[in-house]
């Protein structure tokens, strides 16, 4: 058997893996980096960049569907779905090679092809013969979709995200189990391609919304556009001579059973920890089985292992990644001596339409009585309608004994630019009148943004207000 002594292993070389690797070489040189599977990131190969290439062809699709509100008639709107699939896999492949290029570029000698595992604390035994034996070890493993037994049936018929951009051609129909960001953006893209679309959701749930009222805007909105199901639950599934035959229970209780091309799994990911062999390596656990870890420096309960990334399963993020990994390889590079890395301020987009956001402390983490709500309704919002894009809601929460933005949630136009915006706010702990000293131009969507804010101004007391009451919201 081959060995190999390194002063850091990195497994994985997804986001997470390539952040850790390049801070760890600023602190040795003796590094092995693992990969087993493709190299690219979940995000360039099939998460965030081809899922927005749908989305961007659905987005022209539906626009010219919808001209006629500004007096404009397209006499018809013909999908190409070959076309379509077409440029998101060159536009694609064309991320995906950036990412490789990153890596290739990486010292040849650190590099391993295999899937490791663990010996025990600090050896590694890669399929490919490897052992590897490491002073310090960075777990960056990634994850992958979590798939339902009562989807198993589908077979062939059943699709993830990853399969959904090597179609060579859009299905006629689709019944997508899952309302959250993948299922929300896949499923929504291609009903507006033409593609007939049932959507389950488990519970009231959709794109991860969590204020209720917020919520059931977004609901009925996406209910108008294709059938939005919810408190669904899907009950079996059966791969046919042309489709898969699906069965599910509705709210009512009431069974259903449909036939449609192919069965969309949008139902969550799972880290890629199980074949590990962690279990060999004495980590504690949380509940769900999964490495307890610092979120600040990600350090296990081993001292000298680190996770990064979506392996972990915080928040499976590219920026979060990013930030993580590079948190990982530096406290690797410097163990025994260890560093908080900064944390951004949280900020999640779902690109639906309307778009979701959230951003900061959502209002179920904080106590009743210590925030304050302002909210906007961008149904009469001036740009808004301009715009015929006047949909939606934003809540944000103010602590109540300063008047500093704590957090927001929104379903609304221009969700993706307006979130960081206020996560900036919410980073430079800014208070509700310094954010309504800031320039707002007329008219743009922002000026609903300030619409919430005057409401919070309005409840604040004068002290909160900063020692101006209710000037501010007037004169803002």
């Amino acid at each position: 058997m081959l060995k190999r002594k390194v002063d850091i292993a990195i497994i994985g070389t997804g986001t997470a893996g390539m952040g850790a690797y390049r801070e760890a070489r600023q602190h040795t040189d003796s590094i092995a980096l693992i990969e087993g599977g493709h190299y690219g990131t979940t995000c360039a190969r099939v998460g965030c960049m081809p899922s927005k290439l749908l989305i961007a062809a659905a987005e022209a699709a539906h626009g010219a569907k919808h001209a006629e509100v500004f007096g404009i008639q397209v006499p018809a709107v013909l999908t190409d779905g070959t076309a379509v699939l077409e440029r998101v896999r060159r536009e694609r492949d064309r991320f995906v090679d950036f990412v490789v290029d990153d890596v290739e570029n990486f010292e040849v000698s650190h590099k391993v092809r295999g899937y490791a595992r663990f010996l025990d604390a600090h050896r590694l035994l890669v399929d490919n013969g490897l052992e590897i034996t490491a002073d310090r070890i960075v777990i960056a493993t990634g994850s992958r979709p979590f798939i339902p037994e009562p989807l198993e049936g589908a077979g062939n018929r059943l699709l993830i995200n990853d399969d959904i951009f090597e179609l060579e051609e859009l299905p006629k129909s689709v019944l997508v189990v899952g309302a959250g960001v993948i299922g929300l953006e896949l499923g929504q893209a291609l009903s507006r391609l033409d593609v007939k679309v049932t959507m389950l959701a488990r519970k009231e749930s959709v794109g991860g919304i969590e204020d209720p009222e917020i919520r059931a805007i977004a609901a009925a909105t996406f209910q108008s556009e294709f059938d939005l199901r919810l408190h669904s639950e899907i009950l079996g599934t059966k791969e046919t001579d042309g489709g898969v035959q699906v069965s599910y229970r509705n709210a009512d209780g009431v069974i259903h059973t449909v036939t449609v091309d192919y069965v969309l799994a949008a139902t969550g990911r799972v880290p890629n920890t199980d074949n590990l062999g962690l279990e060999h390596i004495g980590l504690t656990v949380g509940s769900n089985g999964e490495p307890n870890f610092n979120c600040l420096t990600m350090q296990t309960s081993q001292p000298h292992i680190f996770i990064a990334g979506d392996a972990n399963n915080e928040l499976p993020l590219l920026h979060e990644a990013s930030d993580e990994g590079r948190i990982a390889g530096r406290n690797a590079g410097i163990y025994p001596s260890l560093e908080a890395g900064h944390r951004r301020a949280g900020l999640g987009v779902v690109f639906s339409d309307p778009q979701i956001a959230s951003i900061g402390t959502r209002a179920q983490e904080l106590p009743s009585t210590s925030y304050i709500t302002g909210k906007v309704s961008f149904h009469n919002q001036g740009r808004s309608r301009v715009m015929a894009k006047n949909q939606g809601m934003l809540k944000i929460y103010v602590e109540r004994e300063t008047g500093v933005l704590l957090g927001a949630e929104m379903f609304g136009p221009a969700a993706e630019h307006i979130g960081h915006l206020l996560a900036w706010a919410v980073q430079q702990s800014l208070t509700v009148p310094e954010i309504l000293a800031m320039p707002f131009y007329h008219p743009v969507i922002e000026e609903g943004v300030r619409t919430a804010f005057r409401d919070a101004a309005e409840q604040l007391t004068p002290k909160e207000n900063g020692g101006v009451g209710h000037a501010v919201a007037s004169t803002a």
